[in-house]
C-alpha cells in the first residue's frame, strides 16, 4: 500500500508540468496537502439497465441494454482525473482523464491573498471585470476598513495568422495591469480603481490589415462612493471613463476631447484615433419600518469598451424602481419593480428601441390553513425603424419621422391558492389550485393583427392525503390547458390519480400514477391518451439500488388506436 501511494505521488509530480485541459487547480492551503487525510481518493459507480418496448410506437428498438461506469481519482483534494465508459447494444464510448492546463495558486497569510498563475480578478463592471490573465495579483485587506488590490499579467497570447485555418482569428499579445484602493466605513465608502492594457506588436508577426485587427491600447478608471446620511437611507454612485486607442500605431493629429472625460485632459489620451467613453451608475435604497424602496439609474455611452471584460453592454440608459411593503400585520407582503431601458443615446442609429419591464408579487397568509400567492409580469419592447431612403427623399426634417412603429407585448399572471383542510400527527389533507395566463402580441403601427397574438391558459387543482406514520400519499388532480395561437385554438383536459408509499422500513419506494387527457383543435376532437405508470426502487447495503419503471400508454386518434408498453429495469452501485 505504501509503495502504491509513493507511485501515485511520483506520477502526479511528473504530470503537473504537462497541464493540458480546462480545469482550475486551487492550492490555497499548501500545508493541508500533506499530512492530513489521504492524498489519493478514488470514487465512482457503475450502473446497468435494460429497456423493453412493445407496441405500435415506431422508431424505437424492442430491447436495449446500457452499461455505464465512472471512476474519479482525486489527487490532494485539488486535481480530479475522471474516467468514464458507456456500452449499449448500439455501440460504446469512453472518456479519458486529462490534466488541467490552467494552474492557479492562492496562498493566504494574515489578510493578504496572492493570486498566481491563471487567475481572474474584478475591480468594476466598467474596467476590469472577470477577465482571465496569466500573471500575479494581490488582495491586501488586513482590516475591514480598507483594502488594496493589484494585478499584472498577460490577458491574451499572440496567435499568428494562418490562412489555412479561417476559424481561428489572429491576436496580438496583450499585457495589462491595474489597481484598486477601497475605504469602507459603517456610514460611507469610497474606492478608486484603474486598469490599463496594451497590445504588443511583434515585428515578426504578420496580420493582414484587411482583417481589421489592430493593436489596441486602453486605459479605464472608475470612482465609486457610498454614503448613509440617515438611518435606513443608502446612496451609491459610480463614475467610469474609458479611453480606447483603436490602433496604437497612429500617434498623429491630437484632437480636443469631449466634455466629461477626465482621461482626455489628465492622462493626455488625445490621440487622433482614440475614442472616449463614460458610464454612470447611481442608486438609492431607503428602508423605513418594514418597507423598502429603491431607485436605480445607469447610463453607458454608445460603443463603451474596456479590454478588461469579455463583453460589455453599451448604448443604453436604465431606470429602475423597486418597492416592498408588508400589510395586515405582516400577514401579507407586496413587492414590485419597474424598469425602463432605451438605446440610441446619440440619435445616430437607423432605429431605436425602448423597453419597459414591470413585475408584481403579492403573498397573503392569514392563518396556518390559507396561503395565497399572486404574480404578474409585463415586458414591452418598442422599436422605431427609419429606413435610409426616407431620409434621402424627405423634403423637410419632420417628414417620415417614424416610418415603422413595432411593439411587442408579453404579459403573464399566476395565482396559487393552498388550503389545509386538516392536519394532525397521523394525517393531513390539503387542496391546491393553480391558475396562470400568458399573453404575447405584436402591434405594428398601433394595429394588432389577428395572426400575431397568442394566449395560454393553464389551470390545475389537486387534493392530497398524506398518511404520516405509514408514509403513504394519495393525490387526485384535474388539469386544463387552453391555448390560442394566431387563428387556432387548442384545448386539453383530463384527470390524474397518484399513489406513493415507502415500505419495509423505508427501504422500498413504490408508486402508481394514472392519467387521462383529451385534446381538441378548433372544436374538433384530436385524440385521447391514457397513461398508466408504475415505479419501484429498493436500496440495500447503502450502496446498491434496484429500480423498475413501467409505462403503458393507449392513444386514440382519428386515424386509429395505438398502444405501447415501456419497461425499464436498472441496477446502480456506488463506491
Amino acid at each position: 500500500m505504501n509503495r502504491a501511494r509513493i507511485l501515485y505521488l511520483c506520477t502526479a509530480a511528473l504530470l503537473l508540468p504537462l497541464l493540458s485541459s480546462a480545469q482550475q487547480v486551487d492550492l490555497e492551503h499548501i500545508r493541508d496537502l500533506f499530512g492530513k487525510g489521504k492524498p489519493i481518493k478514488v470514487n465512482g459507480g457503475v450502473s446497468a439497465s435494460t429497456v423493453f418496448n412493445s407496441g405500435s410506437g415506431g422508431g424505437r428498438q424492442p430491447f436495449s441494454w446500457f452499461l455505464n461506469g465512472n471512476v474519479n481519482t482525486n489527487l490532494f483534494g485539488r486535481i480530479s482525473l475522471p474516467f468514464s465508459f458507456n456500452l449499449t447494444n448500439a455501440g460504446g464510448g469512453y472518456s479519458y482523464p486529462t490534466m488541467p492546463n490552467r494552474l492557479s495558486l492562492h496562498p493566504t497569510y494574515k489578510g493578504v491573498t496572492a493570486h498566481i498563475g491563471d487567475v481572474a480578478m474584478s475591480f468594476s463592471p466598467y474596467t476590469l471585470n472577470g477577465h482571465q490573465f496569466t500573471g500575479v495579483g494581490l488582495d491586501i485587506a488586513p482590516q475591514q476598513t480598507w483594502s488594496i488590490s493589484v494585478m499584472y499579467g498577460r490577458l491574451l497570447r499572440a496567435v499568428d495568422y494562418d490562412s489555412t485555418v479561417r476559424s481561428i482569428l489572429p491576436t496580438y499579445k496583450r499585457m495589462g495591469y491595474g489597481a484598486k484602493l477601497a475605504l469602507n466605513q459603517p456610514n460611507y465608502a469610497l474606492s478608486f480603481n484603474f486598469f490599463q492594457a496594451k497590445d504588443t506588436k511583434d515585428p515578426m508577426q504578420y496580420i493582414p490589415d484587411t482583417l481589421r485587427i489592430y493593436p489596441k491600447e486602453n486605459l479605464s478608471v472608475s470612482v465609486t462612493g457610498m454614503v448613509r446620511p440617515a438611518k435606513g437611507l443608502e446612496l451609491t454612485m459610480e463614475y467610469a471613463n474609458s479611453a480606447m486607442k483603436l490602433d496604437k500605431r497612429d500617434n498623429a493629429g491630437a484632437v480636443k476631447t469631449d466634455v466629461g472625460n477626465l482621461l482626455g485632459s489628465v492622462f493626455m489620451y488625445d490621440i487622433k484615433n482614440t475614442q472616449f467613453f463614460k458610464a454612470i451608475r447611481a442608486g438609492m435604497n431607503y428602508a423605513f419600518h418594514k418597507s423598502v424602496i429603491g431607485l436605480g439609474y445607469e447610463r453607458i455611452d454608445p460603443g463603451y469598451q474596456t479590454l478588461g471584460a469579455y463583453y460589455m453592454n453599451n448604448d443604453l440608459e436604465n431606470i429602475t424602481v423597486n418597492l416592498s411593503q408588508p400589510l395586515f400585520h405582516d400577514k401579507a407582503t407586496i413587492s414590485g419593480n419597474v424598469g425602463y431601458q432605451r438605446d440610441d443615446l446619440n440619435h445616430s442609429k437607423a432605429g431605436s428601441t425602448f423597453r419597459m419591464v414591470s413585475a408584481v408579487n403579492a403573498n397573503y397568509m392569514p392563518n396556518d390553513k390559507w396561503n395565497a400567492n399572486f404574480t404578474y409580469s409585463n415586458f414591452q419592447t418598442y422599436t422605431h425603424i427609419k429606413p435610409q431612403f426616407d431620409y434621402i427623399n424627405q423634403t423637410n426634417p419632420y417628414e417620415n419621422m417614424d416610418t415603422l412603429n413595432f411593439k411587442q407585448i408579453s404579459q403573464s399572471a399566476g395565482l396559487t391558492l393552498t388550503y389545509m383542510l386538516k392536519a394532525n400527527k397521523t394525517k393531513s389533507h390539503n387542496i391546491n389550485l393553480n391558475l396562470s395566463v400568458q399573453d404575447a402580441a405584436d402591434i405594428q403601427n398601433d394595429v394588432l393583427w389577428k395572426g400575431n397574438g397568442s394566449r395560454f391558459y393553464n389551470s390545475s387543482t389537486a387534493y392530497t392525503l398524506l398518511l404520516i406514520p405509514k408514509q403513504i400519499s394519495i393525490t387526485g388532480a384535474f388539469n386544463l390547458s387552453y391555448n390560442t395561437i394566431g387563428r387556432d385554438d387548442f384545448l386539453t383536459l383530463g384527470p390524474t390519480f397518484g399513489l406513493n408509499a415507502r415500505l419495509f422500513e423505508k427501504k422500498v419506494t413504490a408508486g402508481f400514477t394514472s392519467s387521462y387527457n383529451s385534446s381538441a383543435n378548433n372544436g374538433q376532437q384530436q385524440g385521447q391518451v391514457l397513461n398508466l405508470r408504475m415505479n419501484a426502487a429498493y436500496m440495500f447495503m447503502k450502496k446498491h439500488n434496484l429500480n423498475m419503471n413501467a409505462v403503458h400508454q393507449t392513444r386514440w386518434t382519428p386515424r386509429g388506436t395505438a398502444s405501447n408498453v415501456t419497461a425499464t429495469v436498472g441496477y446502480n452501485y456506488s463506491f
